[in-house]
């Protein structure tokens, strides 16, 4: 999440304070990137499949869209922040020209990349982005994932 701050700040021509940033999907990745840009002053929109994760991002203190319905009301962010496979042209087509699209999805990503450059907008595809910055971390992180699932498996 602290990644994804990064590079927007990075590719922004604006503040993330008062910007408008849309974050698709509510799972552990959509979850903590959405708090991180609140806490910056963002206004957060959080677009998720499940009505109670919707219902989380509410009780959070973002504004929940349903993930299906997404084509017709994206003409409105400055970020959007990807971590499902997604978005396609005709959601893309709705993007206001300058918005950046961070892409934190696994392989193969879930933007339409091809369809992104013919609009001419700047996607950054951040597939392992806390291991590039921050390694130490992301590092200790996975040991004590391993560790934690050992143990489950009385091991």
């Amino acid at each position: 999440a602290e990644g994804a701050v990064q590079l927007a700040m990075e590719h922004l021509p604006i503040t993330i304070h008062g910007s408008r940033v849309l974050v698709l999907g509510f799972g552990r990745v959509g979850r903590i990137t959405a708090q991180r840009f609140g806490a910056l002053g963002a206004r957060v929109s959080v677009a998720a499949r499940k009505f109670d994760q919707l219902a989380w991002a509410q009780a959070m203190g973002f504004d929940p869209q349903p993930l299906n319905h997404l084509a017709g009301w994206l003409c409105g962010y400055d970020l959007v922040v990807n971590t499902a496979p997604v978005l396609t042209r005709r959601e893309l087509e709705d993007l206001k020209p300058g918005c950046l699209i961070l892409d934190l999805a696994s392989k193969p990503g879930g933007v339409d990349q091809r369809a992104a450059g013919e609009l001419g907008l700047t996607v950054i595809w951040a597939l392992a982005l806390p291991g590039k910055v921050a390694p130490v971390t992301a590092g200790a992180a996975i040991q004590t994932a391993i560790y934690n699932m050992l143990q489950e498996l009385g091991r």
